[in-house]
Parts: C-alpha cells; structure tokens; sequence
C-alpha cells in the first residue's frame, strides 16, 4: 500500500502521480480521517492508562482495608468510554484501510501518464525475418507439425485449454530447462511453491481486494477468496517473507519459480487470439527479488537484462517498451516488457513483465530488513517472467518457419529436442 506518511507529507504530489493512472483522490478528506484515526488511537491508550491507573488504586485501598465503592464506579465509567472509544477506533481503521487498500502504486517520475498508446518503444533487438514464400501463423503451424492439439484440450477441459503433445511438449519442456539452466547459473534459487494460495497471499501482492474477481476462486468466503489458483509465480513468491524482517546481509535475496499459471481470460477465434497466447492455462519461470531500497533500480535493470538474455539466446526479434501508467501492473511503480515479434500478426506481443514495486508490496505484507545501523526499513520486490512459453512457442514456430511447412529447433533449445527441424510425423 502507499506509505501514508508520504500522503501527509505531500499531498499534491500523491494525487499527480496517481492521476496518470486516471485515479482520482481526496487526499483532504482522507487527511481528515487520518487525524481523526490518530486522535482515537491517543484517546484510547489514555483510556487504557486509566483504567490500569485506577485499578491500582481500587487493589491498593483493598489490601488497606479502605473503601473502595467511589473507584469502583469511576472505574465503570471509565470502562465504558473505553469501549466506546475502542469501537470508534476499528470503525475509523476500517474507514482507513477501505481507502487505502484499493490504490494502486505511485508510477515512478519517468513513467508515462495514460494507457497503452502512450507505451514507449526503448529499443529493438535483431532484425523481423524476411520471407521469400507466403508465411503461416503459428495456429497452422502448430496444427500442420503436431504439435499441440487444440480440440482435445478443449474436450478436457472447456475452451481457453491446449495440450502439446510429441515435439510441441519437448519444445515446451526445453524451453522450460533452458530458462532454468540459465537462472541456476546466475545463483538463482529454484522454488516450487504451491499452486493454491490464501487470500493474504493476494492482499500482499496486490491484486486482493479490488481485483478479487480475476482469479480462480476455490473458496469463497465473506471478504474474498479463501483459496485460489495463483495466476502467476510472483503472487507465491512474494509472500515468502510475508512478516519477516530480514538481515542487511542477506540481501538480494533472488528467487526464481516454474509454475502453471491460472487466468480467467481466454482467447477467440482471431489468429491474435487463438492457439496460446492467451488461455487459462499457461506456463511460465519467473524471477523475483528482495532488495535494499538504493539497489531496487540496479535489480530491476539486471532482470530486465536476465529477461533479454534469453530471448536473444532464442535469435528472437524482439523489442523492449516501457508501459504507460495506465497499463503498468497496480501493483508496479515502473514496468518494461520485452514483445516478440509475431510475423502473422505484424506486431509484439509480451513475453516478460520487468517490474518494480518499490516498497508497495512489501507495506502489505509487513515484509522489512534490518540494516546494520538504524531502524527496520521494508524492502524493495521487483519480479520478472524469465519467461511465459505460450508466447515463445509461438514466435519460435513464425520466425523459424521454412518454405516447406517446417520449422528450425533454434540451437539453445537442441539438446532437449531431437532434430534440428519439427516436421509432421516426426
């Protein structure tokens, strides 16, 4: 959540930020709420230190054998402003957090204001591949090879659901070794969290309670989701510190998790839609990272490098953006995402998000580190795909197709796939 010392300090820079997003606050009436939340917290530990006070007095005049009825009634008044100030306490902290919680992040000064057509192009990587035959998309491709089989998916399980099958599942697996070849190799650790997850799981990323209703629910209870399908890596990863403060020196700490992820989107029946680039079952590696706050912009360019890495290691074309303020994550500060380019669709389509919560996340769940001088500080938490293979697969299939149908296994992957060429039958 935002740091409500920031709102009381600068109010004029908390509703800028936010109106790039087109999210609109009172900041006046919240100030309000707060001076008013603070004043009840006084009013009750006073409250609180008048009972205990009297309660002294009443044992000390029992164990002197002096009366005590005249204590004991103030005693009862006082009891009960107490538990009448007590219950406008939660009402106001209630109030605060209902105001709260929703927010999205600050986006950082050099983030655009407004939503996807404000995305800025940072760079281009590689060159788009030039076809001297007529290209097909990556549905037929995948159909005509055998490589995934769209109708059974959906006889299993409803529409928005795929199997690879033969080379299309080795060509999954691959690249899911390459990414984790990689990671290891760069002193990441490997976790596999569960795929379920708590509502406080959600609430700490951000995505619980406005954006309740994207997920797949198991449960439900009266404020939210009890359980749910996580819908990426970093909903699970996130939390692993939930609650704790960590040494100075154990940070960065670099994670990285291969798990399915969950959506309730689905595709349609334009080529931009089907095959799978979008469902409600995908694979993805991602990577995550818990630093100091002065190292955050240094971790968030080297997992914007790591992402780049693996796409170049590919022979990709691809290009970086940075996302606008109204397309940037509500939990991110600043986001870049590295597209690959799509022949059929003669545009990108986005295969990592690189983002910086700042101490967003960490607010939420109460997730600090302990410097070797001075106070407990929350933590930074950047995340990263390191990468979504339902968009890969796609793009390896378009920009490694040949004249004849077939498609070239690029090298980085050829250790995990027999051949160097998918081809049908094969």
């Amino acid at each position: 959540m935002l740091d409500v010392t920031l709102i009381r300090k600068d109010p004029a820079h908390v509703r800028q930020a936010l109106a790039k997003r087109a999210v609109h606050i009172d900041t006046d009436a919240f100030l309000r709420l707060d001076q008013a939340l603070r004043q009840a917290r006084n009013d009750v530990e006073r409250l609180r230190g008048d009972r205990k006070a009297i309660s002294g007095k009443i044992a000390h005049l029992q164990r002197a054998g002096e009366a005590v009825e005249d204590l004991r009634a103030e005693a009862k008044a006082v009891a009960e402003r107490l538990t009448a100030a007590e219950r406008g306490l939660t009402e106001l902290e209630q109030a605060h957090r209902a105001f709260l919680d929703p927010l999205p992040n600050l986006p950082d000064d050099d983030v655009p204001a407004g939503g996807k057509e404000n995305n800025e192009v940072i760079r281009l990587a590689g060159q788009p591949p030039r076809f001297g035959f007529q290209p097909e998309d990556h549905v037929d491709l995948a159909d005509n090879l055998g490589l995934i089989d769209d109708q059974r998916g959906t006889k299993l399980g409803g529409s928005g659901f795929w199997i690879y099958r033969g080379n299309g599942a080795l060509l999954e697996w691959a690249l899911l070794n390459y990414f984790v070849e990689a990671h290891v190799r760069d002193g990441y650790e490997f976790l596999l969290p569960p795929h379920i997850l708590t509502y406080d799981a959600g609430y700490t990323a951000g995505q619980f309670p406005k954006f309740a209703d994207e997920v797949l629910t198991l449960e439900q209870g009266e404020n939210g989701p009890v359980q749910f399908l996580l819908p990426t890596a970093e909903t699970a990863l996130v939390n692993l510190h939930r609650d704790e403060t960590l040494p100075e020196a154990e940070l960065p700490k670099r994670y990285f998790a291969y798990t399915p992820c969950y959506r309730k989107e689905v595709g349609g029946y334009r080529t931009a839609e089907r095959g799978t680039l979008r469902g409600h079952q995908f694979n993805k590696v991602e990577l995550f990272q818990f630093t100091r706050p002065e190292d955050s912009q240094a971790a968030h360019e080297e997992l914007l490098g790591r992402a780049e890495q693996l796409v170049n290691g590919l022979g990709l074309h691809y290009r970086v953006t940075r996302l606008a303020a109204e397309d940037t994550s509500a939990a991110m500060a600043k986001t870049f995402d590295v597209e690959v380019w799509l022949p059929s669709l003669g545009t990108y389509v986005e295969v990592s998000s690189v983002s910086n919560a700042r101490d967003y996340q960490a607010r939420r769940g109460n997730i600090r580190y302990r410097p070797r001088q001075g106070r407990s500080a929350f933590v930074h938490t950047l995340n990263a795909s390191g990468l979504a293979t339902s968009r890969l697969l796609p793009a390896i299939l378009e920009q490694y197709q040949r004249p004849d149908g077939t498609a070239v296994v690029p090298d980085a992957l050829r250790k995990w796939v027999p051949g160097e060429v998918l081809a049908p039958g094969n």
